[in-house]
């Protein structure tokens, strides 16, 4: 079975990636997310999940690198991810009572190193679009939540996979793992078109 790695420090990540049973080794990509003006969100989670594995490419010969990222989109508009915890309680407030779209990215890259048919692309991405609706929140209960989570870096100032849920309404998925930001399904399904399927390795006698 290929080497994999997976392009990212994220303990949210890696704890899902764990779930698969899969060796892996976390690396932070050495990539910037500076998306071109006009971009739509979910163009943007694409570039930057591919961007993140592409970044690994050269440093990791042979390997398999899994890139994922997430792009909150508003009516259409791109939420940056908040630098500060102002930024997160804003965005929140803009957030509470309507709903949104979460576009979470996930690519998978095999470098030149890795044999494959002379015709298969050496980048698979897919693309999960959760709807998420903010219950109606005063600016203190946004104030107390973003004290609780610190939700810096995150897409749309929170974290669902801490006390995020208490934020929300309704949550309509395909693959909830996409909100948390490594949808496993599309993940897994990527995997098996570069051949990596633990339900193929034969049975332990």
């Amino acid at each position: 079975m290929s080497r994999i790695v997976l392009a990212s420090t994220s303990p949210f990540r890696r704890a899902l990636l764990d779930r698969l049973g899969l060796a892996y080794e976390a690396v932070a990509p050495v990539f910037d997310e500076i998306a071109p003006e006009g971009m739509p969100p979910a163009a943007c989670a694409r570039l930057f999940a591919e961007g993140k594995a592409l970044s690994l490419a050269p440093a990791r010969h042979g390997a398999l690198i899994i890139g994922a990222d997430q792009a909150l989109d508003l009516d259409g508009e791109l939420l940056r991810k908040p630098a500060t915890l102002d930024e997160a309680a804003d965005q929140l407030a803009r957030l509470a009572g309507r709903t949104h779209a979460l576009h979470t990215a996930v690519a998978v890259h095999a470098p030149p190193g890795l044999p494959l048919a002379a015709d298969a692309p050496r980048t698979l991405t897919e693309i999960v679009t959760v709807e998420l609706r903010v219950r109606p929140l005063g600016r203190a209960q946004i104030r107390r939540y973003v004290e609780l989570d610190r939700p810096i870096g995150s897409a749309g100032g929170y974290l669902f996979e801490k006390h995020g849920p208490w934020l929300f309404d309704d949550v309509r998925h395909a693959d909830e793992t996409a909100i948390v930001g490594l949808p496993l399904v599309p993940l897994c399904r990527l995997l098996r078109r570069f051949g990596v399927d633990p339900l193929d390795a034969p049975a332990r006698a």
